[in-house]
């Protein structure tokens, strides 16, 4: 697990006065991820979108760690070409140092225009780290729905109203088909845990090859709730099992964050604006729908943890 004690001694690499909301949990992310690379030399490649557009403003940056943006589609081949330049130069001599590689990407960069450029960089096996920060929409463009846009929410493309209560599809399984992929260590995490998330950071960087970190990080905008709500909102998606906290190494599961009582999905919707339609008697086949798929998978889950247990893959 990570030590917090170390943690404070590395360097902060994401100064402070960006733009990013009030109560945004991206910005947390990014913050988080990075103290846990360490003192490692670290080069960062990101997609357009709310993180970029936040913290690179012309002519400020807020990084200080060597920074690629890149187009909304292809943080993922981006990194894996610097990548493979930097094992380049190593190789003629001309680096001796050894770098870290981190790419992020929202949901819309990463399960969505993005997902054939990251299918790509897995597959070829660049020794490189992608974060989806994950917070299931659009938001940078105006909270459009995207395919991990989770059923039943309001967005403005796949509005609530008289004839459809929201989007009508599950979100897309964007972690399982990275675990398809054969990678050595996959995982998804939560904003509201600092320890699992930055322990499976570290250990994402530490494999020799591609690995890949969902983490559900909510968003103010989109999901409408109140900023200081951040964390406790994204515990609730652990809690209710919305959102597991897991594990895939070398196609072993393993569940790293067990809720204490398995709450129901109605706590983790009831706080957000975009659910509020939900709540109203006539949509409670709507809501026993979610309940029954978030059940199922998490039944799903937790057979694959028993077979981790015994060293089996699943």
């Amino acid at each position: 697990m990570a030590n917090l004690k170390e943690l404070s001694k590395n360097p902060e690499r994401l100064s402070g006065g960006h733009r990013l909301c009030a109560g945004c949990g991206a910005g947390v992310v990014m913050r988080q991820t990075l103290m846990a690379a360490g003192a490692d030399p670290v080069a960062v490649v990101c997609a357009t979108g709310c993180v970029e557009v936040s913290t690179t403003i012309y002519p400020f940056s807020a990084w200080k760690v060597p920074f690629f943006h890149s187009a909304f589609e292809n943080s993922a081949a981006t990194a894996s070409g610097v990548e493979t330049a930097y094992k380049s130069l190593k190789k003629q001599g001309k680096i001796n140092k050894d770098i870290k590689f981190i790419a992020f990407g929202g949901d819309g960069g990463t399960y969505d225009i993005g997902l054939q450029s990251l299918s790509g960089a897995m597959e070829r096996g660049h020794n490189m780290l992608y974060v989806c920060y994950n917070n299931e929409a659009y938001m940078n463009t105006g909270i459009q729905r995207s395919g991990a846009t989770p059923k039943g929410a309001d967005t403005t493309t796949a509005p609530a109203g008289k004839k459809e209560q929201g989007k009508a599809q599950n979100e897309k399984d964007l972690t399982a088909i990275m675990v398809a992929h054969n990678i050595p260590y996959v995982a998804q995490s939560y904003l509201g845990n600092w320890n699992d998330y930055v322990t499976k950071v570290q250990k994402a960087l530490a494999v020799d090859g591609p690995a890949f970190i969902n983490i559900l990080t909510p968003c103010r905008l989109g999901w409408a709730y109140k900023p200081e709500d951040t964390m406790a909102l994204s515990r609730l998606g652990m809690e209710t099992c919305f959102w597991p906290a897991f594990e895939v190494v070398n196609g072993v599961y393993k569940i790293t964050v067990f809720p204490k009582e398995k709450k129901p999905i109605t706590e983790f919707l009831k706080p957000q604006g975009r659910f509020k339609h939900l709540l109203k008697p006539e949509n409670a086949g709507v809501i026993k729908e979610i309940q029954d798929y978030i059940d199922l998978k998490w039944e799903i889950l937790k057979r694959r943890d028993e077979l981790g247990k015994q060293g089996i893959p699943a």
